[in-house]
C-alpha cells in the first residue's frame, strides 16, 4: 500500500518537473530572488493588478523581461504545489498503514472467533449424539455476564480497586478479544473510506456494539471527550460524578450517575449508577472502562429519580492506543441492558437492539471525535463565520430543548394540565421556565403540546425530507409568527386576531454539516407581506433556526429529526431558544423478514455507487421501504405564554398539533402512494433522470458553442457524465429562461460558491447574484449563443463577496437544438474575499 503512493508521488511529480525544466536557462541573483519571493508572498494569484504594480515599482527586477518573470511565478506554484501534494500523500500513507495494523488486528481477533466457534460447534455435536438429556450447554451466552456489584463491596478503596480490575478485564475481551459473539453491522461496510469498524452483538445478555477506527487526536484527549457524555451522546441528560479516588498505576476510579432522555413520550426514561476506571496499560494503551453498581445510588434527588427506570451497563469503555507519527486507534464498546419489559410491546425494538445501541452511542462516539479532529485541523468550514463550537452548541440546546418538552420532567419545572388519559395530545406548562436572556420580562411560561403515534409504511427519511423542504404544507405561519413575536419585548398577543399573509415561499440558509452530513444546521427565513404599515407584528420575514437529521436513506441513522426554534435575524450566539419539532424513529422488522433485510442492504449498496450529495438515493426510496416497515412519530411544540392566556393558548396547542398530525399523516400516505417524496419546484435532484437529462444537454451545448469538452475525463453513461459534472472544479449553474431567470440547476462547487442548497436553489434569482455588467452581456449572448465575461465579482446568498477569474455563459439546446432549455454559467477560479 505504502508502494502505491510512492509510485503516486514519483508521477505526480514528474509532470510538475516538466514545467519546472523550462524556466532554468534564466539565472536569477539572491536579491532578485528575495524580491520575486516577496512578490508572490502579497499576491499569490497570477491575474492580480496588485502583482503588476509591485513587479514595476521595484526598481531590481527592471531588467528582467516579463517572460522570465512569468516562468518564475508558474516555477513557484509548481513547487508549492508539489510540496503540498507531497505532504498530503505523507499524511495519507501513515493513516493507510495506522489502518492496516487495525484490520490485521481486527483479522486476528475474527480467527479467533472462528476457532472458538468450531469448538462450540463440536461441543455441540458430542452433546446432541450423547444419550444423556439432562446436560444443559451454558456456552450460548457468548458474553461475559456477571451480577452487579454492590454497593458494599465498594465501601473501601480496595474493594474499589478488586471492581475496576475485574471490569478492565471483562471490558478488553470484549474490545479485543471473544467474550462477545460479534457480527458486522449491516450496512456499514469497512473501507478506505468509511469511519471504522462496526459490529454488533448477537446472543448475548442484554445489547452490545463495538466501534474501532483511526482519529487524528492525542489519547488523553480523546478520553477527555468521551469522558464528556453529554457533549456527544444526544440521549444524555445529566451526568454527575459523586466521588474520585485514586487508583493504582496512576489510574482514577469514579462513582457516576446519569439520567437519560426517554426517545418519546410513550416510555420512561433509564437512568445509570455505575464505576468509571481510568488507567493505562503497559503498552502505553489508555483506558476509560465502566460498570453499573447495584444499590440505591440516586443523585442528589431521589424524587426526581422516580421518574426512571434504573438500568444495568455491563462492563463497556474506550481503549485507545497511541499511533507512530501521531493520532490514535480507538476502540468503543458499549454493552447495556435497558429493562425492555417496562415498555409497550410495540417499542421493545428500541430497547432490545443493539443496532440502535450502535446508533445511538458507539457510532455516535467515534463520529463526534473525528468531526473534532477535522475541526482541529481546520478541514471543516461553516457558514456566517460562526466557530465549530457555536454551530454545536446550538444543535445541542435544540435537540435537548426539545428532549426536556418530550419528556416533561418534573425538577425541571414540568406538570401535565388537565390530563384524563382519553387525550390523544396531552399539554404539559411549565411556569418555571428559565426565558431570563429574553427582553419578554412579562411571560408566565411555556405551554407544550406533545404527541407520539404509529406510522405504517413510510421512509422516516424521505417523510422527513419532504417536511423540510415544503414547510407550507404542514405548518401554520400564523403560530411561527406568534411565537417569534412572543419572544420579543411587547409583542406578545394571542394568535389568530390580526390577518397575515405568508408568500408561501422559505429561503434555507444552511450554517454546516456533521461529518457524514447527515445532520444540518440552518436558518430558515419564512417571507411574508404585511397588509397594513401600522401592524408591527407582522412586518418583516421570520427566521427559524432549523436542525434536520437522518435525511439520507443510506446513512445508518437512530432517527430522523426536524427541529427548530424562532430566533432573531441578528442570530446572537446567546439567542433565547424554544424548541418544536418532529421525530420519527424507525422500528425493526420482525424476526423472519428477511426478504425486507435483503431489499434494505441491495438499496444501500446501489446508491453508494453514485455518490453524489445526500439526495443521491431519492431514487431508490421505494426499495428502501418495506410495505410492512413501521415507526413512531413524536411531535412536541412549546408556546411561550402570558398572563391570563394560559387555558386559551392550551386550547391552540393542542388544536394545532392535532392539525400537523394530520398533515404528516396525509403527507405520509401520499409518499407511499407514489412510492418516493413528493416533490414540487424545477429543480432537479441529483441521481434523478431530469438531472442526468439535463446533464447531458449542458455538455453537449458546451461542445456546440465553445468547441471544446467540458468535462476533461471522457466519461461513459447518463449517470457518469452526471457524476463527474456535479464533482467538477468550476461552479456551473443554470438559469431559466424567464423574464426573470431563476436558478435550477447547480453541481457542488456552485452551490458551495452560493452558499445554498438544492432545495432553495428555486428562490434565487439572477439579479440577487450578479450586478448589472453581466445583464449588459445578455444581447451578445442571445445572438451568438455563448460569450466569455472576464473576471468580476458577485455575492452569494450570505451575503460575502466572491471573485471569479472568467466567466462562460451559453444557450443549453434540449434535445436536438430544437429549443433553449437555459442558460448555463460556469466560474473559474473562484473565491471568497
Amino acid at each position: 500500500m505504502a508502494m502505491v503512493v510512492q509510485q503516486h508521488v514519483e508521477s505526480s511529480s514528474g509532470s510538475m518537473n516538466k514545467l519546472l525544466d523550462a524556466g532554468k536557462y534564466v539565472r536569477y541573483t539572491v536579491e532578485q530572488v528575495e524580491a520575486l519571493e516577496r512578490v508572490y508572498a502579497e499576491c499569490p494569484k497570477p491575474s492580480s493588478m496588485r502583482r503588476q504594480q509591485l513587479i514595476r515599482e521595484c526598481p531590481i527586477l527592471s531588467n528582467i523581461e516579463p517572460k522570465q518573470i512569468k516562468v518564475w511565478f508558474q516555477n513557484r506554484r509548481c513547487r508549492e504545489k508539489q510540496r503540498k501534494e507531497s505532504t498530503r500523500l505523507h499524511g495519507v500513507n501513515k493513516k493507510l498503514g495506522a489502518m492496516n495494523k487495525l484490520l490485521m488486528e481486527e483479522n486476528d481477533r475474527l480467527q479467533k472467533q472462528v476457532s472458538q466457534l468450531v469448538c462450540e460447534n463440536g461441543y455441540m455435536r458430542q452433546q446432541l449424539q450423547s444419550t444423556s438429556l439432562t446436560t444443559t450447554d451454558a456456552s450460548c451466552e457468548s458474553a461475559v455476564t456477571t451480577p452487579r456489584h454492590s454497593l458494599g463491596d465498594a465501601s473501601n478503596p480496595a474493594g474499589l480497586q478488586s471492581i475496576a480490575e475485574e471490569t478492565l478485564a471483562e471490558f478488553l475481551s470484549k474490545a479485543t478479544g471473544t467474550a462477545v459473539d460479534w457480527v458486522q453491522m449491516p450496512g456499514m461496510k469497512p473501507g478506505p473510506d468509511s469511519v471504522g469498524i462496526f459490529a454488533i452483538s448477537q446472543s448475548c445478555s442484554g445489547v452490545a456494539a463495538r466501534a474501532c477506527g483511526l482519529v487524528s487526536l492525542e489519547p488523553t484527549k480523546i478520553a477527555e471527550i468521551l469522558k464528556d457524555r453529554p457533549s456527544w451522546f444526544r440521549d444524555c441528560r445529566s451526568l454527575e460524578v459523586f466521588t474520585v479516588f485514586s487508583a493504582r498505576n496512576g489510574g482514577t476510579i469514579e462513582l457516576l450517575y446519569m439520567q437519560t432522555y426517554a426517545p418519546t413520550s410513550l416510555t420512561p426514561a433509564r437512568d445509570f449508577w455505575t464505576l468509571r476506571y481510568t488507567t493505562t496499560l503497559e503498552n502505553g494503551s489508555l483506558v476509560v472502562c465502566e460498570r453499573s453498581l447495584s444499590g440505591t445510588g440516586a443523585g442528589p434527588n431521589p424524587a426526581a429519580a422516580s421518574q426512571f427506570v434504573r438500568a444495568e451497563m455491563l462492563p463497556s469503555g474506550y481503549l485507545i492506543r497511541p499511533c507512530e507519527g501521531g493520532g490514535s486507534i480507538v476502540h468503543i464498546v458499549d454493552h447495556v441492558n435497558l429493562e425492555a419489559w417496562s415498555v409497550p410491546e410495540v417499542l421493545r425494538p428500541l430497547y432490545e437492539s443493539s443496532k440502535v445501541i450502535a446508533q445511538k452511542m458507539t457510532i455516535a462516539a467515534l463520529r463526534y471525535i473525528r468531526q473534532i479532529a477535522q475541526e482541529t485541523s481546520g478541514e471543516v468550514v461553516y457558514g456566517l463565520g460562526r466557530q465549530p463550537a457555536v454551530l454545536r452548541t446550538f444543535s445541542q440546546r435544540l435537540r435537548r430543548g426539545f428532549n426536556n418538552a418530550v419528556n416533561g420532567y418534573n425538577d425541571d419545572g414540568w406538570s401535565l394540565l388537565n390530563c384524563d388519559g382519553a387525550e390523544d395530545v396531552s399539554i404539559a406548562i411549565n411556569s418555571a421556565k428559565n426565558l431570563s436572556t429574553c427582553s419578554s420580562t412579562f411571560l408566565e411560561g411555556v405551554v407544550c403540546a406533545k404527541a407520539s403515534m404509529l406510522l405504517q409504511s413510510v421512509s422516516p427519511a424521505a417523510l422527513v425530507r419532504f417536511l423540510r423542504e415544503h414547510r407550507s404544507e404542514w405548518a401554520d405561519f400564523n403560530v411561527d409568527a406568534y411565537i417569534a413575536a412572543s419572544l420579543k419585548a411587547n409583542t406578545c398577543a394571542y394568535p389568530g386576531m390580526r390577518p397575515t399573509k405568508f408568500t408561501g415561499s422559505q429561503i434555507i440558509m444552511p450554517l454546516g454539516h456533521a461529518i457524514e452530513h447527515d445532520e444540518m444546521l440552518e436558518v430558515v427565513r419564512l417571507e411574508r407581506h404585511a397588509l397594513s404599515h401600522e401592524d408591527a407584528f407582522i412586518s418583516g420575514d421570520i427566521h427559524l433556526l432549523q436542525m434536520c437529521s437522518g435525511v439520507d436513506e443510506s446513512a445508518e441513522g437512530a432517527c430522523s429529526e426536524l427541529l427548530f426554534a424562532p430566533i432573531d435575524d441578528m442570530f446572537p450566539d446567546d439567542a433565547p431558544l424554544l424548541p418544536s419539532g418532529l421525530r420519527i424513529i424507525p422500528l425493526e422488522s420482525k424476526p423472519g423478514d428477511s426478504q425486507d433485510a435483503l431489499a434494505i442492504h441491495k438499496t444501500l449498496d446501489l446508491t453508494s455507487s453514485l455518490e453524489v450529495g445526500p439526495a443521491a438515493s431519492h431514487t431508490a426510496e421505494n426499495t428502501a421501504t418495506p410495505h410492512n416497515a413501521r415507526s413512531v412519530l413524536t411531535i412536541a411544540f412549546q408556546f411561550p405564554i402570558e398572563n391570563n392566556l394560559q387555558d386559551n393558548v392550551a386550547v391552540m396547542a393542542r388544536q394545532y398539533v392535532r392539525s400537523v398530525i394530520a398533515s404528516v399523516q396525509r403527507v405520509a400516505t401520499a409518499i407511499y402512494s407514489s412510492g418516493s417524496c413528493p416533490t414540487v419546484g424545477p429543480t432537479p435532484l441529483p441521481g434523478s433522470p431530469e438531472a442526468l437529462t439535463l446533464a447531458n444537454w449542458i455538455c453537449q451545448s458546451y461542445r456546440y458553442h465553445v468547441g471544446a469538452e467540458l468535462l476533461r475525463v471522457v466519461s461513459i453513461g447518463d449517470e457518469s457524465v452526471l457524476k463527474t459534472l456535479w464533482h467538477h472544479q468550476d461552479a456551473i449553474l443554470c438559469c431559466s429562461m424567464k423574464a426573470l431567470p431563476v436558478f435550477i440547476f447547480a453541481n457542488q462547487a456552485g452551490l458551495d460558491m452560493l452558499e445554498t442548497t438544492l432545495v432553495a436553489l428555486q428562490d434565487i434569482t439572477l439579479e440577487k447574484i450578479f450586478d448589472e455588467a453581466l445583464f449588459s452581456e445578455f444581447a451578445k449572448i442571445m445572438q451568438q449563443g455563448f460569450a466569455y465575461l472576464p473576471g468580476g465579482i458577485c455575492m452569494s446568498m450570505m451575503g460575502r463577496h466572491i471573485s471569479y477569474e472568467q466567466a462562460i455563459v451559453w444557450k443549453v439546446f434540449a434535445a436536438e437544438e430544437s429549443a433553449v432549455h437555459c442558460l448555463a454559467f460556469s466560474f473559474v477560479n473562484w473565491s471568497f474575499l
